[in-house]
């Protein structure tokens, strides 16, 4: 049997695992490690199950990941997320649909220092969705802004899934953080048109909130400070040159923590923290060293080569290849969690990419858009989930129902960003 052949029976078999519910990171081990054994020898494969862990696990450039993780948590912890609806709120104060603009808001500022959609998605539920059913918005309305909201932790920087994309194709960190700025913007402002849209078409799902002066909107801004000071010290840091990713993010974890210990985080709070970050981190690991032994794999059996030189004899246009690349990761990000779809895919698709010519970087941004549309979209939806776990009175249909006005925005922001590639590379040096 020929080494594409067994390329392509571990791919196959990689979805039959998935299919059945084994853990992802598990999957991908037993793929790899298996598929790597029937290429090359069994011999090798135990090598390989010995160093690979030990390489990931002592990546310099991973350890960025725990210190995002951390911050995320210290922030959702400490108190700074409430503070910073409250600032949010005061400013949409009196607008039709004020608090879910504010909701939305609030999800886009508070991904700028968290970078995990799902930690966005579950913090600011807990703390906005109370306020939003205290003032009868209907529960369809307020689950989907605030799960849409959760996504643009995926793209604003500092970003988990543009950090492990980048450093799975070996581009710049802070290349990536840039050009995922104007993407994560134009979501912060294309869903806060969204729910004005909604509130024209269908009044009845809101109130105006209580009107507030321009004096004490002034006065609420002071709740956006720690926000935007971490944000504009880690990533114009690494931008300059000033510090590499993971000491931007070893910072913006200590500014956190600072301002968490001010206002008065202490003891079990801290250790809670902790322990919070250990688990998500562990998870996340267990996923790169499973993708790096699929790597090894996919390298081996030469698969992607094969479905390069399939896609050539076919003479598609790089753009309808681009195209068909994206459909495929809208599909899976029906079933999978995003992080997990970049780990599985990017080695086997990245090839291609390059074969073709493309942009790295703006393929690298219309591919983590495209997952974050899967973070929204049914069966799956794993922000709809989250935000179902934090709110278990809201049915699942309702949220999805909620949440449909904001996956059409998300397909037009994508549409943008394919037609005007620019949009992605404006900050780039």
């Amino acid at each position: 049997m020929g080494s594409e052949m067994i390329g392509a029976i571990g791919l196959a078999l990689l979805l039959v695992l998935m299919v059945l519910r084994v853990p992802v990171a598990l999957t991908m081990l037993i793929v790899g490690v298996v598929g790597f054994a029937q290429v090359i020898s069994w011999g090798a494969a135990i090598a390989q199950l010995k160093t690979v862990p030990v390489e990931v696990l002592s990546n310099y450039s991973f350890s960025a990941v725990p210190m995002f993780i951390l911050m995320g948590v210290l922030a959702a912890h400490s108190g700074m997320a409430g503070k910073l609806f409250h600032s949010t709120r005061v400013i949409c104060g009196g607008w039709k649909g004020g608090l879910a603009i504010a909701a939305v808001g609030s999800c886009g500022i508070f991904s700028a220092i968290s970078g995990s959609s799902l930690a966005t998605a579950s913090t600011m539920t807990r703390v906005a969705l109370p306020e939003m059913e205290r003032y009868g918005y209907h529960r369809g309305l307020a689950t989907g802004a605030l799960a849409a909201g959760g996504t643009l932790g995926i793209m604003i920087p500092p970003s988990i899934a543009l950090l492990i994309y980048a450093i799975l194709t070996e581009q710049s960190v802070g290349d990536m953080f840039m050009a995922g700025l104007v993407p994560g913007l134009m979501g912060l402002v294309m869903y806060s048109l969204t729910v004005t849209v909604v509130m024209r078409v269908r009044p009845s799902l809101a109130v105006a909130g209580e009107p507030t002066a321009w004096q004490e909107k002034l006065a609420s801004l002071s709740g956006l400070i720690p926000f935007f000071a971490v944000f504009l010290v880690m990533i114009l840091g690494i931008y300059f040159g000033a510090f590499t990713p993971t000491e931007g993010a070893s910072v913006g974890a200590f500014a956190t923590l600072l301002y968490a210990l001010v206002k008065g985080m202490r003891g079990a709070e801290l250790w809670r923290s902790v322990q919070e970050t250990l688990a998500l981190s562990a998870v996340v690991f267990f996923m790169l060293v499973g993708a790096e032994m699929l790597g090894y794999f996919i390298s081996v059996s030469r698969i992607s080569f094969s479905i390069t030189d399939f896609l050539y004899g076919m003479e598609l246009s790089p753009m309808v290849v681009v195209l068909c690349i994206l459909l495929l990761y809208f599909v899976l990000g029906m079933f999978m969690d995003a992080i997990a779809m970049l780990v599985i895919t990017v080695p086997v698709v990245f090839p291609i990419i390059q074969s073709l010519g493309i942009d790295p970087v703006w393929f690298g941004i219309i591919t983590v858009l495209t997952v974050e549309l899967g973070l929204i979209t049914p069966p799956v939806g794993m922000n709809v989930f989250v935000i179902k776990a934090m709110a278990p009175h809201v049915g699942l249909g309702e949220i999805f129902r909620g949440v449909a006005p904001f996956i059409v925005s998300d397909f037009l922001r994508l549409a943008l960003l394919i037609a005007f590639p620019v949009l992605t590379t404006l900050f780039l040096l």
